[in-house]
C-alpha cells in the first residue's frame, strides 16, 4: 500500500488535488482551446462557453475569452445559427432547427428571421426527405400513413406540411 500512495505522490507534484488548482491546469490556453473548437466549425457563444467550462473554474476568464474572440470575429452567433440552418436544413424541420438554435442561446430576433426563411421552404424540404425513404411506398393504410407521419413529425416538420405531402402519396380522406 506504501508504494502506491509514494507513486500517486510523486505524479501530483506538490501533492495538492489537480481539481483544486482551477484554471491553472496544463494544457493549452482557454483561447487556444477555444480556437481549435472554432477551426472544427461554428459554435455559438453559449455552446462554447460551455465547452470552456470544462477547463476553467473561472467564469470571468471565459467571458474575457468569449469577448475576445467575438471582438476578433472568431466567434459569432449569427455565422454560428446560418451554419445550423445551412446543415440541418436539408433533414430536418422548422421546429426542430428552431429549438436548437434557441437551446444554444442564440439572439430571439435572429432565430425569428431564420424561422421565416425555413418557413418558406418548409414544403419542400419535407417531401425531399419524405420521397427519399418512401417514394416506392406510398401511405395506403391507416397504419402506413401514421408511420409515415411519425418519421416527418420526428424530424420537426409540421402537421400541416406532413397532411399535404401523405395526402398526395396515395391514401384517401375517407379511409382515414
Amino acid at each position: 500500500m506504501q508504494g502506491i500512495a509514494d507513486e500517486q505522490s510523486e505524479h501530483s507534484g506538490s501533492g495538492e488535488n489537480p481539481s483544486a488548482r482551477g484554471s491553472a491546469r496544463r494544457g493549452p490556453s482557454l483561447k487556444a482551446r477555444a480556437v481549435d473548437f472554432l477551426s472544427r466549425r461554428e459554435h455559438g457563444r453559449q455552446e462554447l462557453g460551455r465547452k470552456l467550462a470544462r477547463h476553467s473554474d473561472d467564469p470571468e476568464e471565459i467571458e474575457s475569452v468569449l469577448d475576445s474572440l467575438a471582438k476578433e470575429g472568431w466567434l459569432s452567433d449569427t455565422r454560428y445559427a446560418q451554419s445550423i440552418v445551412q446543415r440541418r436544413g436539408e433533414r430536418q424541420g422548422t421546429a426542430r432547427i428552431v429549438q436548437e438554435l434557441r437551446r444554444n442561446g442564440v439572439d430571439a430576433q435572429l432565430v425569428d428571421t431564420l424561422r421565416a426563411e425555413l418557413q418558406s421552404t418548409e414544403y419542400e424540404r419535407a417531401r425531399q426527405v419524405w420521397a427519399k425513404r418512401y417514394a416506392d411506398k406510398p401511405a395506403t393504410t391507416p397504419t402506413e400513413y401514421a408511420r409515415q407521419a411519425r418519421f416527418l413529425a420526428a424530424r420537426g416538420f409540421g402537421a400541416g406540411i406532413i397532411s399535404k405531402i401523405l395526402k398526395g402519396s396515395g391514401l384517401d380522406d375517407d379511409a382515414l
